[in-house]
């Protein structure tokens, strides 16, 4: 029988494989005096596979630990190269590049020191096929030359660099151009018709560009084209574009899409954010809106929301920003059997509405309700959505509190209405008016691993909620009364790897180091930490921490550390009972807690009022 990659053993020596391949190129990259070791050892870098010669090369790119005359060592192996935004990237780099004999794919995107003279080293590739320029401003029309005599490019972006119309022509000679940016460029009409041979573009992007609806008019030479930006344009109209199933019009103000003879565009996306629609069903009347499942309208101007009960394969709808309200919604529980993705954020939407997508939307995955005017009624109906996996309630009506059923005075936690979402993962909860006893619920949400709250009335007690949560690994606990105590007395998650504390004005820094001592695998935000600026990719406040205090220290305070150190240790060997949040003792020792945050700033800058005596 013949052995198949999803055999058990297969699967475990491809595994295999790939750990000695990266231990491999973990121990060439180790160091500077490494490279130079086995970088003598030309011959052997010729037999090596392209995909672990690419790799190489680009841990020693991240590294920083690739120069120019290095990268001959790769010219007869490599055939794909991303230095997409690295800075040092210039002309010599390109001399080198040049001489890749096998090289395919090279991004070049936000090299600023890339210009037009670069890229005469990299004319008459014959394997080049991908090259990416945006957002190289030195490009100009004279590298655009250049590039024409590169024969077999298949993908060229050049968006956003500084080539005019007439260099934009000289693209015609590229017929094997299936993938063209032009994004952000000021193509013409005129220019656009001097591409009409390139009869083998799938993918236009011409947002920002000057073109009109006469030159729209000429994408019907382009039969293959299956992906078109025209955002920011001033097109109001597009002609019969059978083949397109990606269509981006955002900020344009939009009459009619697809008008004309021949079968209807199948669109599975459009995106139309900012755009203005007149008639939104008569711009729409040509389109084959059943085929449509991604569709993006935030802060569209829409005069009707109707259509949306046509749309019967959606799955992503963004109505972020618009004037959707509860009278409208029903037309998206008419469609909510196949929806995943769901944005109502910014709209007028209240609780009334979320009710009615209940019991309609048992597919949901993402629900954002972020600035509408839902309250705490409307948690229960989002406990009706069994597949939530992302929810955001941010800058809501929600207090947390919601009357008992059967009771007229009775108020239970409402986030007790969401405990059967087993799968929720994300919840956003910034900007409420909710009290530390609401977010007991919370406790048991045993899938979350993602809660961000901001607020200014949350205190310690909160903490002590949210130490139960088993599987969280970013919590964010921001602008909060939090105190130093309450920091030193909660016990983190085992799961959590990222506490943001921004903007809790009562923690001191001593405070914030000691819990980073105990707490080193987790990363702390907050004011009084500072990142790093060396050369570690993902720095630890804790170390930041430690080497701040450890620089704070004269030599006359180390027996006092010390001293202090060795009593920590022996009061961690005895059994301590865990602490309960008592409020009435953290307002006695703590004095702050009994004024606001502006009359604090105004107490702590009282003092200049008055002379010294």
């Amino acid at each position: 029988m013949a052995t198949t990659s999803s055999d058990p053993d297969v699967r475990s020596r491809m595994e295999s494989e790939s750990e000695l391949i990266a231990m491999c190129v973990e121990t060439a990259t180790e160091s500077g005096d490494t490279v130079e070791a086995w970088r003598r050892q030309r011959r052997s870098l010729e037999r090596m596979p392209s995909q672990l010669a690419e790799a190489l090369l680009h841990r020693l790119l991240h590294r920083r630990l690739l120069f120019p005359s290095l990268l001959e060592v790769f010219k007869n192996t490599v055939e794909e190269i991303d230095l997409k935004g690295e800075n040092c990237v210039d002309a010599e780099w390109l001399a080198y590049l040049g001489a890749f004999r096998h090289l395919r794919s090279l991004n070049l995107a936000d090299c600023y020191k890339v210009n037009s003279a670069a890229l005469w080293a990299i004319t008459g590739m014959p394997h080049l096929k991908e090259l990416d320029l945006s957002r190289c401003c030195k490009i100009t029309d004279a590298g655009i030359r250049h590039l024409s005599s590169v024969p077999n490019l298949e993908r060229l972006c050049i968006s956003e660099t500084g080539v005019t119309p007439e260099g934009i022509m000289l693209l015609s000679s590229l017929t094997h151009l299936r993938v063209l940016d032009l994004g952000g460029l000021p193509v013409t009409d005129t220019a656009l018709s001097s591409l009409q041979d390139l009869r083998k573009v799938e993918f236009l992007d011409l947002w920002g560009s000057k073109i009109s609806n006469s030159g729209a008019a000429l994408l019907q030479v382009f039969s293959k084209l299956s992906s078109l930006n025209l955002a920011w344009t001033k097109v109001t109209k597009l002609p019969n574009l059978s083949s397109l199933a990606y269509l981006n019009m955002s900020n344009c103000t939009i009459t009619s899409i697809f008008k004309g003879e021949g079968d209807k565009a199948h669109v599975e996306k459009l995106i139309a954010s900012g755009a203005t629609f007149a008639d939104v069903s008569g711009a729409l009347l040509n389109v084959k809106i059943s085929f449509i499942s991604h569709l993006d309208l935030s802060n569209a101007c829409i005069d009707s929301f109707y259509f949306l009960a046509h749309l019967s394969s959606i799955t992503y709808l963004d109505l972020s920003g618009s004037s959707m309200a509860d009278d409208s919604v029903e037309n998206i529980a008419c469609i909510g059997a196949n929806l995943r993705y769901l944005n109502l954020s910014n709209t007028k939407v209240s609780s009334t509405g979320v009710g009615i997508i209940a019991g309609h939307a048992s597919n949901l995955e993402t629900l954002l309700l972020s600035h509408t005017f839902t309250d705490d009624s409307a948690v229960p109906y989002i406990g009706m959505m069994p597949s939530l996996k992302v929810l955001h309630l941010s800058s809501t009506r929600i207090k947390g509190w919601i009357n008992q059923e059967g009771s007229d005075s009775a108020l239970v936690p409402s986030f007790s209405a969401l405990k059967d979402l087993t799968s929720l993962e994300r919840l956003e909860l910034e900007r409420l008016q909710i009290k530390d006893a609401a977010l007991c619920p919370l406790s048991s949400f045993h899938s979350l691993k993602h809660l961000s709250l901001l607020s200014g009335i949350l205190t310690d007690e909160s903490l002590l909620h949210l130490s139960a949560m088993r599987n969280v690994v970013y919590l964010g606990v921001r602008d909060a009364v939090l105190t130093n105590a309450g920091l030193d007395s909660f016990s983190p998650p085992p799961t959590l790897r990222v506490l943001d504390l921004s903007g809790c004005w009562l923690l001191t820094e001593d405070a914030i180091f000691l819990f980073c001592q105990k707490h080193s695998n987790i990363d702390v935000r907050h004011e009084h930490v500072i990142p790093d600026k060396g050369g570690s990719s993902n720095p630890s406040p804790s170390d930041q921490l430690k080497r701040r205090k450890k620089m704070s220290i004269s030599p006359s305070g180390f027996n006092n550390a010390a001293k202090k150190n060795s009593q920590s240790k022996q009061r961690q060997k005895l059994s301590v009972p865990p602490l309960v949040f008592d409020r009435r003792k953290f307002l006695e020792t703590d004095q702050r807690l009994k004024y606001t945050r502006e009359e604090l700033m105004a107490l702590q800058f009282s003092s200049t009022l008055f002379p010294f005596r």
